[in-house]
């Protein structure tokens, strides 16, 4: 009987064992790549560690920016590690020291290839010097030679091999990029939770020359040339009302299911921010988190914002839970409306608001002052990848508000 009962409690000793190690992920640095085409993989680096309560916790480092990842669940050798704010997320199998799945964007059907090690290794491999050194200014060309060229300013500093930096376009920018030159090619890489993104090219002392990989769904040639005194158009320009509109206006549904409209009691009076957004949009998390910020360090009752979303989920109910995710993650106090449900399409997002010569980007902010009439509207959104762009709009902005806030009502 004394056997048997040792036996059993063998079995179930090296069972519970063997559950643990299904379910074990070393802790520490990894590294990671997606698959963006046959012969290009984007890389990058991110930490496993533990919270307090036991949880996996994954800190995705792009440059200056860290994304922190909490919702991380594990069942026997499955992983899904649902990214913060945004849709995606990687459903991949695992053991203690590798992860291979995918990275998922349900409402647009894309899935991208992804990898991951432990092991604590550069983002990039280099093999040789660096021959030339990109810091500074490049006005840049993406899809030159097209019917869909746009313009873009490339902002650089290079240590050694090391490069840092982004791309700004006249509605927004590219987020925190990192990477190195390695002999003549240049390679950035950055993932943010929600863009997959892999700029390679050749360099020399006065062009770059290359590729640019958003996901494995998307590809665009792009050329630049040192221009320290470029600048892309001012991004209070870009966006007007049309001829015969003199006013804006809104009427879109809360998380409630109440139409809330411009015309409602709470806007009378007050200097009104409307901020056109998505919930998927990386540029509008930045603005979104700068809006927080800025509304708890300078509270004023006649200060609104409201924010109308323009969202790709299939269906009202997939937006409104990303609208509530948004709102309870960041801890946004103004309104979130559902504009649009099942494209971000920007075409169709005018549509909803007729007045708008074009909803050219998102985010884009209509400043509206105490007389309901339109005094500004910014299109795009540099974020803290921008540095001194950034700096520079931070100062405009409560210079902006600090002026319409201090008028009188007519």
């Amino acid at each position: 009987m004394r056997l048997r009962l040792l036996i059993l409690m063998v079995i179930l000793l090296v069972g519970s064992c063997r559950e643990e190690e299904k379910t074990l992920l070393h802790i520490g640095e990894w590294w990671a790549t997606m698959t963006v085409s046959e012969d290009e993989e984007l890389p990058f680096n991110f930490s496993l560690s533990k919270s307090t309560e036991g949880n996996y916790v994954m800190k995705i480092k792009n440059a200056d920016e860290t994304v922190y990842v909490d919702e991380i669940t594990t069942d026997q050798d499955s992983i899904i590690i649902k990214m913060p704010v945004f849709e995606g997320y990687i459903a991949a199998t695992y053991t203690a020291d590798k992860i291979s799945g995918s990275f998922i964007k349900e409402s647009l059907g894309r899935i991208v290839p992804f990898n991951a090690m432990y092991q604590e290794r550069n983002r990039f491999t280099v093999g040789s010097e660096a021959i030339e050194n990109v810091s500074g200014i490049w006005e840049t060309e993406f899809n030159f030679g097209t019917d869909s060229l746009y313009a873009a300013k490339g902002i650089f500093i290079q240590n050694d091999n090391k490069v840092t930096g982004t791309f700004r376009t006249k509605t927004g920018d590219y987020r925190y990029l990192e990477g190195v030159v390695d002999g003549e090619q240049l390679k950035l890489s950055t993932f943010d939770g929600a863009h997959v993104f892999l700029f390679t090219a050749t360099v020399t002392d006065t062009t770059l020359n290359g590729v640019f990989y958003s996901g494995n769904h998307s590809v665009e040639r792009f050329r630049a040339w040192r221009n320290e005194a470029f600048e892309l158009p001012d991004a209070n320009t870009l966006t007007y009302l049309k001829d015969g509109y003199d006013a804006f206006d809104f009427s879109f549904p809360d998380v409630n299911g109440e139409t809330v409209n411009l015309q409602d009691e709470a806007f009378e009076d007050k200097v009104v921010l409307v901020q056109i957004m998505g919930t998927w949009c990386p540029n509008c998390l930045d603005e979104t988190k700068f809006y927080v910020d800025y509304l708890k360090q300078n509270p004023s009752p006649d200060l609104k914002v409201v924010a109308l979303a323009f969202e790709y989920a299939r269906t009202e109910e997939k937006a409104f839970e990303g609208i509530q995710r948004l709102t309870d993650r960041l801890g946004v106090e103004y309104p979130i409306l559902l504009a649009q449900v099942g494209t971000s399409n920007k075409t169709k997002a005018n549509e909803k608001l007729p007045m708008l010569n074009h909803v050219l980007s998102y985010p884009t902010t209509i400043y509206i002052d105490k007389n309901r009439e339109v005094r500004k509207i910014h299109t795009g959104f540099n974020g803290p990848a921008t540095g001194e762009k950034y700096e520079e709009f931070k100062i405009e902005f409560s210079e902006t508000l600090n002026e319409l806030l201090s008028e009188k009502v007519k």
